[in-house]
């Protein structure tokens, strides 16, 4: 019996199971929509051109080529070749595999050597001896090892966390990726949209003032007021006080450029992208949310947090329990050097050694129930971090279908406009319309414009932020 109780006590030693819970990834969402309500599944043909959302299809890892854009290709590439927050990103995953990779050495034997040589004078006297002191060499080689047994899994439970936040700083880096991509192609984007917008100003600003020098002349020859020449002036100053936002816009947006670039802005030339230069994907792949949350980095990372956050767990469990090392060493010892590597000048030494807790006020305790509220918050933020993917592409698809509606709005209006032009010069040139109704019909059409382009550059960006809240791509 007293052998079996022995066998018994032994067993979890031998079996060396570390403490505290096994991670378990949490469960995906398990339903196929986002919306509330059935998605579209395509938006309405606004321009001709349709998107249908393909879901459960894959996003690929280069999903910007989906805009058919030679030169947004060449911009995203070198973004990603020089740009300084993915390079740090980089670097903290280096640094913290670096970290891993130097906490698994607590699994090898420790050893250290030493050496020393010495003259001394042991005096006899210290301990009850009555003959002469003498003055002597001593010269010493010694190597040490020290090898802790994981007994209870405390260090494995330590590396698993160093493993995590290896696996923390690599999603942290797929998020950089990320960001930076739909930050390019969402700025080249919105630049194309102002420069259409700035031209399309302009080209009103001066049907405008052809409209202010008609109405001038009307109001000297009698047959206009001054009254309808002052409003013209009105808002003619008032279209001008457009240009200079826009210009600013489209100023910031190169800047952004630059520095996603890894340039500055004062040696950076953004590439000429014009909206035309940018094709709309027509099928749009959509993964279903439990994909989704497999392939968007910021759930991953925080995924990863709450791994390093239950391994801390086991590491505070077993600062609670008993400690076991081994520690031999065998060195040379020899009052001289000649005679040192001698069989006689061995000296070895066997032991182990075991340190258990007694009392720390409740510091491990404590220490242990902190690392549970870690875990729970850790979980409370990984679910979080979900919900707000969901929110994110569900926003997503449902302002690509209200795009879709509101482009074909503005397209329509923009087709009105050109046919009220044409109109109006017919008109015009029989005889039965005024300059200043062309002027009008012709300033109408140059409003229609701007607000088409706006819509166009709008369901660009709109189509970019679905890729980016879906995961992007990764290789």
């Amino acid at each position: 019996m007293p052998g079996r109780s022995a066998a018994l006590w032994l067993a979890p030693l031998l079996a060396a199971c570390p403490v505290g819970p096994s991670f378990v990834r949490p469960a995906p969402p398990v339903g196929r929509r986002y919306l509330h309500e059935a998605g579209p599944q395509e938006t309405v043909a606004a321009e001709g051109a349709r998107q249908r959302f393909e879901a459960g299809a894959q996003l690929p890892a280069d999903w910007w080529r989906l805009f058919r854009s030679a030169k947004l290709d060449a911009l995203v590439a070198a973004s990603l070749a020089h740009n300084q927050t993915l390079a740090a990103a980089q670097a903290s995953l280096s640094q913290s595999d670096a970290l891993l990779k130097a906490g698994y050495g607590v699994f090898f034997p420790q050893i250290s050597g030493s050496g020393s040589a010495a003259r001394e004078e042991f005096n006899p006297k210290s301990v009850g001896l009555s003959f002469a002191s003498a003055a002597f060499n001593l010269f010493s080689l010694s190597a040490s090892v020290s090898y802790a047994l994981d007994v209870f899994g405390g260090e494995r439970r330590q590396v698993e966390a160093l493993g995590a936040q290896v696996d923390l700083q690599r999603y942290e880096y797929r998020a950089a990726y990320l960001a930076l991509t739909g930050n390019v192609v969402e700025t080249v984007a919105a630049r194309a949209g102002y420069r259409a917008q700035l031209a399309a100003t302009r080209g009103l600003i001066e049907a405008e003032k052809e409209q202010v020098a008609l109405g001038t002349d009307q109001a000297r020859a009698g047959v206009g007021t001054w009254a309808s020449v002052l409003s013209l002036e009105s808002q003619l100053a008032a279209t001008q006080a457009t240009l200079p936002p826009l210009q600013q816009k489209i100023e910031q947006a190169e800047h952004l450029l630059a520095v996603l670039a890894g340039g500055a802005p004062a040696d950076f030339d953004a590439p000429a992208i014009e909206l035309a230069d940018l094709a709309l994907p027509a099928d749009v792949p959509v993964t279903l949310p439990a994909d989704m949350v497999r392939r968007r980095p910021d759930v991953l990372a925080a995924e990863a947090q709450l791994h390093a956050a239950n391994a801390q767990i086991g590491v505070a469990t077993a600062a609670m329990l008993p400690r076991f090392s081994l520690n031999p060493s065998v060195g040379l010892e020899n009052g001289q050097i000649s005679s040192l590597f001698s069989a006689s000048s061995v000296v070895w030494n066997l032991g182990a050694s075991l340190t258990a807790p007694l009392f720390a006020g409740g510091t491990l305790w404590f220490q242990r129930k902190a690392a549970v509220a870690a875990r729970t918050q850790a979980l409370a933020s990984y679910r979080q971090t979900v919900l707000s993917a969901l929110e994110q592409v569900a926003d997503a698809l449902r302002a690509l279908a209200n795009d879709a509606e509101l482009l074909d709005a503005e397209g329509r209006a923009l087709r009105a406009a050109e046919e009220g032009l044409q109109l109006t010069q017919a008109n015009y040139r029989a005889g039965v319309a005024s300059y200043l109704q062309v002027l009008t019909a012709d300033g109408q059409l140059l409003q229609a414009r701007l607000g088409h382009d706006q819509a166009v550059a709008q369901r660009l960006q709109d189509t970019a932020a679905l890729f980016v809240a879906l995961g992007g791509g990764w290789r």
